[in-house]
């Protein structure tokens, strides 16, 4: 996806809300990559700031050694501080990580905002952690579970998330091949969890197979108030599924009606099949500034899709794109190889799937087990996992091999997905040439990055 630099939306989420309810406790979010501070600056800064809690953000599965570092330079620093982790990761493997891991002492199995707040006002009235929903730690040598928290009845109630913890670095958030290096760029999360079961996505599970929103007029609260206040232009839109229909549309009145729909640009993940069921929804959408949409298309296969359980067809794609095409939004499109039946012919037949569909730009993906999904209780039970390095959980790297195709042959099919989309001569010069500027901008970008090489490079 090229060069980019997200806020840190999850841990704002968190800061405020704990703000919101301690306002006695004193609060800093420290973004390492926008400050760009390396390892010893992050045992500095520890150092003179002496803090009780430590919490990195752990978003995902590849990131794990990165926060395990953070914390084991805080315990270097101060064995006393306490350490918390959280996350779908550390949710999914919070029995084997307390196990292999010393420099974690607590971990928040899910939803965290109250949980965190609960810890710290346990840590402060030095109440014992048993007290504590949602949260999994050590005691006398084994390892306890705690009962879940449940989860936050009304996402509307939420604080606004903490950008003004990072106000400084507000400038520096931006998304290049996206929108531009100069564009801001924020995250806006308009709903949490899925009611679908993919079988490779942790959603699911992570939420405990519920979906909550916060209503339009929140979401474009939200977003106005990021324009507004820090000038993000650039509005990410961080559900997992953004479910199009009656309160989609609701949210583009509503950011027409706020007058901020030629000033921004906004994005979303949506279903295929949402959009061609409610494609009278697409007007609105492009109208209140929506010029891109990822949807998750996957294969071309019945069968695969089946045992992906994605409950979509493969005309859905075609379909889909077209409509997106119809109402001027650039649309991306996600597909995965390395299903257990997968060969070097059926990738080949997804290749020109791929190219039949042809949504503006296309995502190849390795089919990765991450912790938490049905795909890893299937792939660890059977012995399928040859790759346990976490940091190689990227779906790009190869972890396991499929019936006939080695994982060393599943990263060349995955540089020949590439190869055979963006190397088409016609499909290059038509974006570089393109009469849309978005489609004009991320092939100008893709060529200037050498993305084939790179993949090339893997193997």
């Amino acid at each position: 996806m090229g060069e980019y630099l997200p806020p840190p939306l999850s841990i704002l989420v968190l800061a405020a809300y704990l703000e919101a309810q301690e306002n006695s406790v004193e609060i800093d979010v420290l973004d390492c990559q926008a400050e760009r501070m390396g390892w010893k600056d992050l045992e500095r800064y520890i150092e003179c700031s002496n803090p009780d809690i430590i919490a990195p953000s752990g978003v995902a599965t590849c990131n794990t050694y990165s926060v395990l570092r953070s914390l084991e330079i805080a315990k270097k620093v101060n064995p006393d501080v306490t350490t918390i982790v959280g996350g779908q990761h550390f949710t999914a493997t919070a029995q084997e990580s307390l196990e292999i891991y010393p420099e974690i002492d607590i971990i928040i199995r899910g939803e965290g905002e109250k949980t965190l707040t609960e810890v710290v006002r346990a840590e402060e009235e030095k109440k014992p952690l048993s007290s504590v929903r949602g949260i999994s730690f050590r005691h006398e040598g084994k390892t306890v579970h705690n009962p879940p928290m449940p989860l936050l009845e009304n996402l509307d109630e939420l604080p606004f998330p903490g950008y003004h913890f990072v106000e400084g670095n507000m400038k520096k958030y931006h998304f290049t091949m996206m929108a531009g290096a100069k564009i801001r760029y924020a995250l806006i999360e308009g709903s949490r969890g899925c009611l679908h079961r993919c079988t490779f996505c942790s959603q699911w599970s992570h939420w405990g197979g519920t979906w909550r929103s916060k209503n339009a007029r929140r979401v474009a609260d939200e977003m106005e108030y990021c324009f507004r206040e820090y000038g993000s232009r650039f509005l990410w839109l961080a559900d997992d599924n953004l479910g199009l229909g009656r309160r989609t549309n609701e949210i583009c009145n509503e950011i027409v009606k706020r007058g901020i729909a030629d000033e921004i640009m906004w994005f979303a993940q949506v279903r295929s099949d949402d959009i061609t069921n409610n494609k009278e929804v697409l007007p609105a959408m492009r109208k209140s500034g929506c010029l891109w949409v990822l949807t998750g298309l996957e294969s071309h296969n019945p069968r695969t899709l089946e045992i992906y359980n994605k409950k979509i067809k493969p005309s859905d794609a075609k379909e889909a794109i077209d409509l997106l095409k119809e109402n001027d939004i650039f649309s991306q499109a996600t597909l995965i190889i390395g299903e257990r039946k997968d060969t070097h012919e059926s990738i080949e037949e997804l290749r020109k799937f791929a190219n039949e569909v042809d949504p503006g730009i296309a995502i190849f993906m390795i089919l990765t087990p991450f912790p938490g999904t049905d795909l890893y209780e299937s792939a660890n039970r059977n012995g399928w996992i040859e790759d346990t390095n976490w940091a190689h959980y990227d779906m790009v790297h190869a972890i396991m091999p499929t019936e006939s195709l080695s994982r060393r042959e599943l990263q060349e099919e995955l540089y020949q997905c590439y190869r055979s989309f963006y190397g088409s001569l016609n499909r290059r010069l038509g974006g570089i040439f393109s009469t849309n500027r978005l489609r004009r901008r991320t092939y100008g970008y893709l060529a200037s990055q050498g993305l084939l090489k790179a993949l090339r490079d893997l193997f």
